[in-house]
């Protein structure tokens, strides 16, 4: 009992207190009866008071007092019953409480003697006796008839009358009145009479019209009914018995006749509910466990164990279990008719259990035929097609048939929604519904449901179909009326969820996963046929699977992407849509990464696939949409990753492939026509591409991709270095950067050739809205608008030709360059938009859109190429006819494809000439207005590089070709104020920021661009006869413009033969001394970049053996160092130093390459220091003077009056005599020479006592002559003009300091006076040129008789600054030519100890002197070289001639400035 709810001691102060506490206590009042009642039969409280105490309660609660006491006293009765003296005042107790219980609930509890002794009862035993039988009564004995009194002739009767034939007037009513009369006669049981008329019902389970009737007349209540009905299915729930379907009928019918209730009956089938939710699970678990046994690598012995434990479990299994009679219900229900009871059974039961048991699908497929039969008559029949008729249920309770789409979402979809993928059972309704969503589709409100159909139903009910390709193709005749987006949401929900619904496709997965592993092991070239069959059958009924395993495969191995290609040639419609899908999931798996572990390169699963896609998408009818979107939607999120996978498709389904390693044919051939480009332009030949370009073209203008792609490429090209760069890896940025760009070109193109002219100008906007609207860069807009451009001039011309008749060639040209003016002119307009309005002061709009409009198409015929592909076509139809083995027939169609194409190509070639030649009369007519002359030559030199030659000389490798021989077009059509000379000079003077800042593929384009430029510079080079007919009398080659403008036949200002020459060797050197540059960085894309652009013009660099040499030294170099870090730069430096030594035979000396003059530069240039710390050349000068315009004037002035000045420079200073004499093409004879020596002899001597120690270079020599005096050779005095040359070399050092460009000049001066004392000092000693370590400038040193002792000095020096290495040479080589008295020698090292000191100062503040000084010396001292001369010729500017040099300059000044002479300037505005 619990614990006690009234204080310990209240009976002990009952008065007091306790009597109160027992009133008050409403916590728990049972409790408190308990404590009362039981302290009254313990004795501790008389029973008079507990009695009245208790009425008073009771009072309170009289409604439900028995039930508080009456508890209570039969719990007390229990613990009395063996104490005599508890037990009497426990009789007590009840007596007094007889007034407020009833005595009847006092009977149900108490103790029969107990109630004896209240009196309540006579005698106990009686009483027991009497429970006794009334229990039996109700509980065991049960009321049956007296069998004797029923005779057995009634129940004969009733079976007969049940039994007999039922076809003529019988009816139920006339048998039901029969029946009553039986048992009414024969005194017949009702209830056995309704069970054996149930019997005769199972016997005679087709004669429902009959006994449903009988049964509703004669059956009183519904549950006799159903209890007969569940007495029999438990009769037939034995271990091996087997309940008969005419019962399962005879249940189903008097369900839909709602004889009974479902829940009634429904308790008494087995088994229970819970154990088919068990055997539902086991069923999974079993499933999954033979998957996981499938895909695990089992060794054999354990393969033997697992068999022997599979026959133990099947013998197991073996035992028939007892029939699942709710099943069979269920069954019978589905084959009445009543659809709604079977819902209602089958909602009880997992998902598909039921339909997992084929007679259930079966009966329910047999019911949707009948639903679905008219509708289907109707809508569904194919034309011709003959269906076999159905019989309609008899039954009015079943669902009513289907006469409109809208009746489908009654009960047909839930029905499908049910039977699952067991739908697999019935074929043909498979089919039904498949033909009746075809004809649906029209109705947009139902698309959602047979969306859900055909996920839940109709794939997985495929998946269970073996190798069913009809059903395939069939499916495919819906589904191709549905969105990509919809079935690739289908496929995804059937390959990543459908499997794991169902135990049997869990199944089937793991079987298809094995079955493919096995394929895929011996899949090869050799047996693709039957292995792409075994593929074939696998892929009709499980294509995810399959394709999920094969991509994978892929992945890993990409040889296997040609077998697995050419196997899949047996595949269905449906098969490859979801191959498409299958390849985008597993382009999109988010859980592999793109690129390789080391973050330089994309992976090679990626590559794997793109170019699977690009082989399959060509080879089969796959739609190509959803690859196409995908693609789009990563450009719209900024990666360009998958544009790979464009590339491909577009390549091998159009035939236009992208690369850069072209030769030099394929290129040729890429200039010319479309044929041309097919047979010749491309490595592989990719025939048949027509219609799998149709499709390409189809797809992009279907969905509207063609634009959206075209410019998410033009902006993720310029934008991957920002969106994609970030901390990825240079290497991986530039091949970002390079697929972009080539998709893109690639794309472009394949839109050019295979789009109408109506479709391209329709969806291509115009240059302006491309550049403004969409930020375009201005070289893609172009390369989209200019194939709209060439459609559209070639339509107007079409146009205007049949208008305007006229044969004449000279009225088509007309009326081509009419239909130009008509086309161009709208652009003309729009490009000046482009750029600001200063750039048009240089250059007109019509020379920009007409540079980016032409191709290399418009510019010249390859006839070579046309020739090399029509002679290759004769060889294949000579080689046909020679082939023995050939049959007749397949000869002869060779024959004619090659016959065709012949002409094809010859025809197309006449067509390229007329266009060509139109094409340049156009734009002889056009030159004249292309540049204007507002602005210096520079200025529209560096405006036409910068926005024309070198957007689009990267762009592709046709375009650097295009720009190479528009330069050179553009020359060949005389046209005014361009300066070809420049042009070629600003290409090629530095190569060093545009080398550094190319990726990989456009270093590759420009060095092709480099190349064609030095074709044609070489070929100028090579044969005068060729320079004289090409460049003689060209105002590209023009030093100077008149200013009533060019005079094509004033010789003296055009550019001569040899100094050409000299302009082609500084050329050489300046591309030798960037590329030693790049190489010596250290940075990879400078080395890289250097040596693919090295490569691509090794035919025409180097030419001179010593440029070559110094280049080969530092690749030799970069080999070593990179052999170990950087492979790929390894690979590269070797090939090309391969090639390079390969080149070395055509290779010549220096005097070889330009005729050198008497007196000529020397570059002290070690292999230690390389060219970036050699003096430059005195060509360089002209890139100086071309910074602005007034430097451009000045330095006209300064270069025309070189050449002029000398005769009176050799009269004052001999060592200039050589040079003046080479500046005029005239020699001085030696006794001039001679006669000049001895003039100035003295003077040179009194100028050296006075001025030697005022002379910069005294100290920077001293060391020099020490040696020189202990020598036996006896030396002159230094003269005054050797001072002032060597204080104006410390001037040039300190100007070197100052700026780059006085470097330059300055140490190009000293190199050349201290050359010309080397020729008048030893004239008779031969040239020594420098070995492969030295890089040497335009003219070779010459070495004085101390060499072994200045060698080792000039190793020395050339580690210090170069201006003081040249110093000391240029001090040490005169001092070897003075004369060698022993008095000179004295007073000449009196002088240097005296001037030490003061030669320090004097070293400070020459040091300090402004360059411009000497810049305005060199002004003045060119125009009085021009007065004393007497000519007004200008041969070249300072950067053709490499015999001249400042310092001479310089040494003139001075003594001009001594004389104080004076001229007025005369300007001539040079090109540069």
């Amino acid at each position: 009992m619990a614990a006690s709810v009234l204080p310990t001691d209240w009976i002990k102060n009952w008065e007091k207190s306790g009597k109160n506490d027992f009133v008050f206590c409403t916590t728990d009042l049972q409790t408190a009866l308990y404590e009362l009642c039981w302290n009254v039969v313990q004795g501790s409280l008389k029973v008079d008071v507990a009695a009245s105490l208790l009425a008073d309660v009771m009072v309170s609660v009289r409604p439900v007092w028995p039930s508080y006491l009456c508890p209570v006293l039969t719990n007390i009765e229990t613990g009395c019953l063996e104490d005599k003296h508890k037990r009497d005042h426990f009789t007590q107790l009840v007596g007094a409480c007889l007034f407020c219980v009833p005595d009847a609930v006092l009977k149900e509890r108490l103790d029969p003697e107990t109630l004896e002794s209240l009196g309540l009862i006579k005698q106990a035993q009686q009483f027991n006796q009497k429970i006794v039988k009334i229990k039996t009564k109700l509980f065991y004995k049960q009321q049956k008839f007296n069998l004797l009194r029923e005779e057995n002739e009634g129940y004969a009767k009733l079976v007969t009358e049940l039994g007999q034939d039922l076809t003529g007037n019988v009816t139920s009513h006339l048998v039901l009145e029969s029946i009553k009369s039986l048992i009414g006669c024969f005194n017949l049981d009702p209830n056995r009479v309704l069970d054996i008329i149930l019997e005769v019902y199972e016997c005679r389970s087709d004669q429902d019209e009959f006994f449903i009737p009988l049964i509703k007349s004669y059956m009183c209540e519904h549950q006799t009914l159903c209890h007969i009905l569940g007495f029999k299915f438990k009769f037939h729930q034995e271990p091996n018995g087997e309940t008969p379907s005419s019962l399962y009928h005879v249940a189903a019918a008097l369900l839909q006749h709602n004889l009974i209730a479902l829940e009634d009956l429904y308790v008494h089938l087995l088994p229970q509910d819970s154990a088919i939710v068990e055997e539902h699970k086991r069923e999974i678990l079993e499933a999954k466990q033979i998957a996981r046994k499938l895909t695990m690598v089992v060794v054999p012995s354990e393969k033997s164990e697992d068999k022997e434990k599979d026959k133990e479990k099947e013998e197991e299994k073996s035992e028939k279990p007892p029939d699942n009679q709710k099943l069979g219900l269920l069954e019978a229900l589905l084959r009445i008719g009543d659809w709604h009871h079977a819902q209602n059974i089958m909602e009880q039961m997992p998902a598909y259990y039921a339909t997992s048991h084929k007679a259930i699908a079966i009966a329910l497929c047999q019911l949707l035929h009948l639903i679905l039969e008219p509708l289907y008559r109707r809508a569904g029949v194919p034309k011709g097609a003959k269906a076999s008729l159905l019989k309609p249920l008899r039954n009015k309770q079943a669902p009513a048939p289907v006469e409109t789409f809208e009746d489908l979402s009654k009960d047909v979809f839930t029905m499908l929604g049910y039977l699952g993928p067991h739908l697999s059972h019935d074929p043909i309704l498979f089919a039904k519904i498949v033909r009746l969503g075809k004809s649906f589709m029209k109705e947009d409100s139902l698309l959602s449901c047979f969306l859900s159909v055909s996920d839940q139903v109709l794939l997985p009910s495929l998946t269970l179909m073996e190798c069913n390709a009809c059903m395939s193709e069939e499916l495919w005749g819906f589904f191709k009326l549905f969105p990509y987006q919809h079935r690739y949401r289908l496929y995804g929900q059937w390959k990543n969820e459908t499997y794991s619904n169902h135990p049997l496709l869990v199944k089937v997965k793991a079987q298809t996963v094995d079955r493919a592993k096995y394929i895929m092991k011996r899949l090869t070239k050799e047996n693709v046929k039957p292995s792409g069959r075994q593929i074939g059958k696998l892929s009709h009924s499980n294509p995810t699977i399959l394709f999920d395993y094969i991509l994978s495969q892929i992945q890993w191995y990409d040889n296997l992407i040609t077998p697995v290609v050419d196997s899949l040639k047996y595949l269905t419609s449906l098969n490859y849509d979801v191959l498409a899908y299958c390849i985008i999931e597993a382009l999109a798996n988010p859980e592999k990464e793109k690129m390789k572990h080391d973050d330089t390169t994309i992976s090679s699963w990626l590559q794997s696939l793109a170019s699977l896609c690009g082989a399959v998408f060509r080879k089969y009818p796959i739609e190509l949409a959803g690859i196409l979107q995908y693609v789009t939607n990563q450009l719209k999120a900024g990666k360009s990753f998958d544009l790979l996978i464009l590339k491909e498709v577009v390549q091998k389904m159009a035939g236009i492939e992208i690369t850069d390693e072209m030769t030099v044919e394929q290129l040729e051939a890429m200039t010319g026509g479309e044929q041309l480009k097919a047979e010749g332009g491309y490595f592989g030949q990719i025939r048949n591409t027509k219609k799998s370009s149709q499709r390409l073209k189809d797809a992009l203008l279907d969905h509207e991709l063609a634009l959206p792609l075209c410019l998410l490429m033009a902006q993720q090209r310029n934008g991957v270095v920002f969106s994609e760069g970030g901390e990825k890896h240079l290497k991986l940025v530039g091949k970002l950067y390079d697929q972009c760009h080539d998709t893109l070109v690639q794309f472009g193109g394949f839109l050019a050739s295979n789009l109408s002219t109506e479709d391209y100008i329709k969806r291509v906007p115009s240059v302006d809205i491309l550049c403004n609207q969409f930020h375009t860069p201005h070289d893609a807009a172009f390369f989209l608008s200019r194939p709209m451009y060439a459609h559209q001039i070639l339509s107007k011309y079409d146009e205007l030709k049949k208008t305007e008749k006229g044969n004449r060639q000279q009225q088509k040209v007309h009326k081509y360059i009419s239909a130009c003016e008509q086309v161009m002119a709208p652009v003309h307009e729009a490009v000046v938009s482009l750029h600001p309005p200063k750039v048009w002061d240089d250059i007109r709009p019509q020379f920009y859109a007409t540079f980016w409009s032409l191709t290399m198409y418009d510019l010249a015929v390859p006839h070579n190429a046309y020739d090399r592909e029509v002679n290759k076509l004769k060889l294949q139809i000579k080689a046909i006819d020679e082939n023995a083995e050939m049959p007749l027939n397949k000869k002869k169609k060779e024959k004619e494809r090659c016959t065709a194409l012949q002409d094809k190509l010859q025809e197309e070639e006449k067509k390229q000439l007329e266009h060509v030649q139109r094409v340049l009369h156009r734009l002889k007519l056009e030159k004249d207005n292309w540049l204007l002359a507002k602005s210096t030559k520079n200025e529209t030199i560096t405006k036409f590089l910068q926005l024309c030659l070198f957007p689009r000389c990267v762009f592709s490798a046709i375009d650097a070709v295009y720009c190479a021989r528009f330069v050179e077009l553009v020359h060949q059509q005389k046209t005014p104020n361009f300066c070809t000379l420049l042009c070629y000079d600003r290409v090629f003077s530095d190569i060093i920021y545009t080398v550094a800042s190319c990726t990989e593929n456009e270093s590759r384009r420009y060095g092709r661009f480099l190349c064609c430029m030095l074709e044609t510079v070489t070929r100028w080079h090579s044969d005068k006869a060729i320079y004289e007919k090409e460049c003689g009398n060209y105002p590209g080659f023009l030093t100077i413009f008149r200013a009533s403008g060019f005079d094509g036949g004033n010789k003296a200002d055009q550019l001569d033969y040899e100094n050409f020459r000299h302009v082609v060797h500084k050329w050489h050197y300046k591309l030798t001394k960037a590329s030693v540059h790049c190489l010596e960085t250290g940075e990879y894309t400078h080395i890289r970049n250097i040596l693919i652009v090295l490569t691509k013009i090794l035919p025409y660099y180097p030419k001179v053996l010593n440029l070559g040499q110094a280049l080969e030294c530092r690749v030799h170099k970069i080999c070593q160092e990179e052999k170990e870090k950087r492979p790929d730069l390894y690979a590269l430096a070797m090939g090309y130093s391969g090639q390079l030594k390969s080149r070395k035979v055509h290779m010549v000396p220096e005097n070889e390459f330009h005729h050198k003059e008497p007196v000529n530069i020397t570059t002290p240039g070690g292999l230690q220091n390389g060219p970036g710390n050699s003096s430059k050349p005195a060509a360089a000068a002209a890139s100086a003077t071309s910074k602005n315009e007034e430097g451009t004037a000045e330095d006209a002035e300064k270069s025309k009056d070189k050449s002029q000045v000398a005769p009176k420079n050799a009269s004052k200073n001999p060592a200039t005599v050589n040079k003046t004499s080479s500046s005029n093409g005239s020699s001085t004879p030696n006794s001039k020479e001679k006669e000049d020596k001895e003039k100035s002899g003295k003077e040179k001597k009194e100028k050296k006592e006075k001025n030697s120690g005022s002379t910069p270079e005294a100290k920077a020599g001293g060391k020099e002559k020490q040696r020189e005096e202990k020598s036996a050779d006896s030396k002159e005095k230094t003269p005054k003009a050797e001072k002032d040359k060597r204080k104006d070399e410390k001037k040039e050092e300190k100007s070197k300091s100052d700026g780059k460009s006085a470097d330059k000049e300055s140490s190009k001066e000293r190199d050349v006076s201290k050359e010309g004392k080397l020729k008048e000092s030893s004239s008779s000693k031969g040239e020594k040129n420098p070995g492969p370590g030295s890089l040497k400038s335009p003219v070779p040193r010459s070495e004085g008789p101390e060499s072994e002792r200045e060698q080792k000095r000039r190793k020395l020096d050339t580690h210090s600054s170069p201006s003081h290495s040249s110093a000391v040479k240029h001090h040490a080589n005169h001092s070897t030519g003075l004369s060698k008295s022993e008095t000179d020698k004295k007073e000449s090292e009196k002088s240097r100890d005296r001037s030490k000191e003061r030669e320090k100062k004097e070293d400070r503040k020459d040091r300090k002197r402004d360059y411009s000084n000497s810049e305005r010396e060199m002004s003045q001292e060119a125009k009085r070289r021009k007065d004393e001369n007497g000519t007004g010729e200008l041969i070249t500017s300072s950067f053709v001639r490499s015999g001249e040099s400042r310092h001479d300059k310089e040494k003139s000044e001075k003594k001009r400035d001594s004389t104080g002479a004076k001229e007025d300037k005369k300007q001539y505005p040079l090109m540069f």
